[in-house]
């Protein structure tokens, strides 16, 4: 059984120019990048010195000292790769040109308001403008899409994603100060993967809560159900505070059909940054037969491999091989309405049981 693992390439690749050089553009973008041929021809920060550093790490030419000479010395045609968190996106946005290519890193603001500004922004400069929801593009999401695609599970009813890992929250200084932390910064990957799969779901029921190790993160724990009515089920798990070494540990996402299921392992969540190796287990049913799991031996991860993906997307609607990229700023903001769903419905709390109904 051949199975594709690839996202589809760009014919003519743009240069990218890189606005940040934080952890994950050090991590991630430019590993990617690297892998897939593209130049990166310049990057700007807002601190000199981490730009010069990442520069020269990965031979960038250009260091820019502002955004107006980058502006002023970047070409034409190019790709706008925007690292920042969410809160400034909109502030760079304003100063990048009508028309311009731009992947920006998720989430699409700090909230659906934000990325509603951040949606009528991109309309009004006509530009073409993608958001950073790179797990729909891992290597091992790719195969899975392909076995669904061709029926071989059968009819798609099951989508579950379990996260218990430890995640050193320390590295990320910024998400302490903010409001939203969990869903906004992580379990959006998952809302928008299930999205990506089974479309846009009915309603969302969520709680996300905070942990005693870590009661000045706004939240690190969250439960999410997507509501797809009586024959589907999408169910996300997290846990980010188990600090009980690897042994309990899991990351997985699982889909089931009528007649099989995959289970894919993400590694790179476990003993996190270092990540241990990614899995592939799959089952389909043959009448008459016990069911047999088997492995699929996938090359590349989610980190960095699915950040090819993102960007292709952006490059493949610039060159005209597609109308829009996949993960378009038309299609991010429902993963972003899911998102501020699942928020309110946190806020708003369950059902309260009917009281005194015991005996005694």
């Amino acid at each position: 059984m051949i199975i594709e693992t690839n996202s589809p390439l760009p014919r003519n690749p743009r240069p990218i120019i890189l606005i940040g050089a934080g952890g994950i553009v050090n991590d991630a973008h430019l590993p990617a990048y690297r892998i897939a041929g593209f130049w990166v021809t310049g990057i700007y920060d807002i601190d000199r010195e981490r730009a010069l550093q990442t520069a020269e790490r990965f031979d960038i030419p250009l260091v820019y000292y502002s955004p107006e000479d980058m502006l002023a010395r970047s070409p034409r045609s190019v790709v706008f790769d925007v690292a920042v968190p969410g809160s400034q996106l909109l502030s760079v946005l304003r100063q990048l040109p009508d028309g311009a290519h731009v992947l920006m890193q998720k989430p699409m603001g700090e909230d659906l308001v934000m990325a509603k500004e951040i949606l009528e922004l991109t309309r009004v400069k006509k530009m073409t403008a993608a958001v950073n929801f790179q797990l729909r593009y891992a290597p091992f999401i790719n195969a899975a899409r392909h076995i669904i695609g061709q029926g071989l599970i059968g009819e798609l009813c099951d989508i579950e994603v379990n996260v218990n890992v430890y995640t050193p929250w320390h590295l990320w200084k910024f998400l302490y100060s903010l409001p939203r932390v969990e869903i906004l910064y992580h379990s959006i990957h998952y809302i928008d993967l299930v999205r990506s799969f089974l479309g846009d779901p009915e309603s969302i029921y969520a709680k996300t809560i905070k942990h005693p190790s870590t009661a000045e993160l706004a939240s690190v724990r969250t439960s999410v159900i997507m509501d797809y009515g009586l024959m589907k089920r999408a169910n996300i798990l997290t846990n980010h505070n188990h600090d009980f070494g690897l042994q309990q540990q899991q990351s997985y996402v699982k889909f089931e059909g009528t007649k099989g299921a995959i289970k894919l392992t993400l590694g790179v969540l476990k003993n996190y940054p270092q990540g241990v190796a990614d899995s592939f287990e799959y089952v389909i049913t043959e009448k008459g037969k016990a069911p047999v799991w088997k492995t699929l031996d996938v090359a590349g991860g989610w980190f960095p491999h699915a950040f090819i993906g993102s960007m292709s997307q952006v490059m493949l609607a610039a060159e005209g091989s597609i109308v829009r990229p996949d993960n378009s700023v038309e299609d991010a903001i429902k993963t972003m309405a899911c998102v501020e769903a699942a928020y309110e419905s946190s806020e708003r709390g369950g059902v309260r049981p009917e009281p005194g109904l015991g005996i005694g």
